[in-house]
């Protein structure tokens, strides 16, 4: 047994970047958008307060005054990359909360007015396990016919205590439940989950990554655990209440979800970044390129690479 070959690339994992040269045979970038939702677990659909490792500002955009449009978001994302690069495809990327917290009608007009621009090929869209209702899986669908399109779900653990714990507002069965019917080509899945949340042990995270393993997704985002400033588990964390993962337990943990994961699922990341002003730990998560490395160096270790132990 050794490391794909369908891969084309000198890692130990399928990143999206080689993902995307195979497909298109050139690159492809993503340009983030931050269309104004909001999430149930946010506004009392489900919950309030949000997530408990949330800060609930949402991007930069949304900080600094009324949003751009899509439009507007999309045209000044995709000027930056053509001053930098020769690229020509590109991904609008609904990132910032619950991309589907809204009627299906206003999905329909965010999501068109992104696909209406110059070199937009395809959509990714972040959501919830519970927030992605028939007719939206169906709308989503409808666009995966034409163009490429992910739908990222935030998972976080499979583990129903920890999803009360961080105010998630749904639990594992309603993620089950939204990759059954979501599943099946040509609509693609991505998976959130997030390494080192307070009171997980590397057990629990690893049952984690099997059942992901074994379900019909073609994507996994994996992030390390931010404490930040303003959120419950921030001033936890502060008040020393938690304790947070080391980097050398957060190498050894991903390199064994890589090993339990199919190789041919793309993993769109490895760890967790941005937050700077309001960042409290861990410290070594605010060097990603040397997490990266870190997690590289460890596979070489082992000898080992993705989809080594996947069964």
């Amino acid at each position: 047994m050794s490391k794909p070959a369908f891969w084309n690339n000198s890692k130990r994992y399928y990143d999206l970047k080689s993902y995307w040269q195979n497909l298109f045979a050139e690159p492809v970038h993503k340009l983030i958008v931050d269309a104004g939702f909001t999430c149930p677990n946010r506004n009392g659909e489900v919950a309030t307060g949000g997530c408990t490792y949330c800060d609930g500002r949402g991007s930069a955009l949304r900080q600094a005054g009324p949003l751009p449009s899509v439009r507007e978001q999309l045209r000044a994302g995709r000027d930056f990359y053509r001053r930098n690069s020769r690229a020509t495809k590109f991904i609008a990327y609904f990132q910032t909360f619950t991309n589907t917290c809204a009627p299906v009608e206003r999905l329909r007009e965010l999501y068109d007015e992104a696909l209406a621009e110059d070199d937009i090929i395809g959509l990714s869209i972040g959501t919830r396990p519970d927030c992605v209702p028939p007719e939206t899986i169906s709308l989503i669908r409808s666009y995966a016919q034409r163009h490429h399109v992910w739908l990222e779900l935030g998972l976080q653990s499979i583990h129903d205590q920890t999803l009360r714990k961080t105010n998630r507002g749904h639990d594992s069965a309603a993620f089950r439940d939204a990759v059954s019917r979501a599943a099946g080509p040509p609509l693609l899945l991505c998976v959130h989950i997030i390494v080192g949340l307070p009171g997980e042990t590397r057990e629990m995270i690893i049952e984690t990554a099997r059942a992901i393993a074994g379900l019909p997704v073609q994507g996994i985002k994996i992030h390390s655990f931010l404490a930040l400033r303003g959120t419950p588990l921030g001033d936890s964390f502060q008040r020393g209440d938690i304790e947070l993962m080391n980097r050398e337990e957060y190498v050894d943990i991903v390199c064994s979800i890589l090993e339990l994961l199919p190789p041919t699922m793309v993993v769109q990341r490895l760890t967790a970044d941005g937050y700077r002003d309001i960042f409290l730990g861990p410290s070594w998560a605010a060097n990603k390129l040397s997490v990266i490395n870190a997690i590289n160096r460890e596979l070489e270790r082992r000898d080992s690479w993705q989809g080594k132990c996947f069964t």
